[in-house]
């Protein structure tokens, strides 16, 4: 490793390490995504446990394309809005469940300047507005906002920390540092297998 303390060659391995903050951290998903998944949200009940957990987006879709048709994209966006920025569903669940309500029959698709809208149908009409009578993003109370904030602030300052050992440390305290981060990782995965 080239450099001395603090010198390039450390702080060019530490970005090459993608010591950064990626889109909707810390919840966001989709691609560059921390990989912590969102919370669960009423989703459909299944054996599916654990860090690979699927999100359902179905009602949320629903509930939204009661109030105006919309783009795949302003779902998203939406979403993302309503929960606070604790919920940003990837295209990799949006596009597919649009895809699977319009076979359904629930919604249909319009072009829209090159870009698909979509719309209710009759029949999905009731699915609808069952789901806007308790839509995902209407669990997210000032208690889970704070929340997240507090681990937003929590992971600022842990990353100030790990800079300032990764660029003024020695090749020991570093080592250390990696150490803990190694340990530290370990229990929060224990924290969610608790609940398995």
């Amino acid at each position: 490793m080239h450099g001395g303390r603090g010198g390039p060659g450390w702080g060019g391995e530490f970005r090459r390490r993608g010591f950064g903050f990626p889109p909707g951290f810390p919840f966001g998903g989709g691609p560059g995504g921390p990989g912590f998944p969102p919370p669960d949200f009423g989703g459909r009940p299944g054996p599916r446990r654990g860090r690979g957990r699927g999100q359902n987006v179905r009602p949320a879709i629903l509930a939204l394309l009661l109030e105006r048709p919309m783009h795949g994209y302003e779902m998203i966006q939406e979403i993302d809005s309503r929960s606070g920025g604790i919920w940003r569903p990837s295209p990799g669940s949006i596009y597919p469940t649009l895809q699977l309500l319009e076979d359904e029959g629930l919604i249909e698709a319009t072009a829209d300047g090159g870009r698909k809208s979509y719309q209710l149908t009759a029949d999905g009409r009731p699915e609808a507005e069952a789901a806007a009578q308790n839509p995902p993003w209407a669990q997210f109370g000032a208690d889970a906002m704070s929340q997240v904030q507090d681990f937003r602030d929590a992971a600022v300052g842990i990353m100030g920390a790990l800079k300032q050992v990764g660029f003024n440390g020695t090749a020991e305290q570093r080592q250390k540092a990696l150490e803990v981060l190694g340990e530290t990782k370990r229990k929060l995965y224990a924290i969610l297998a608790e609940s398995e």
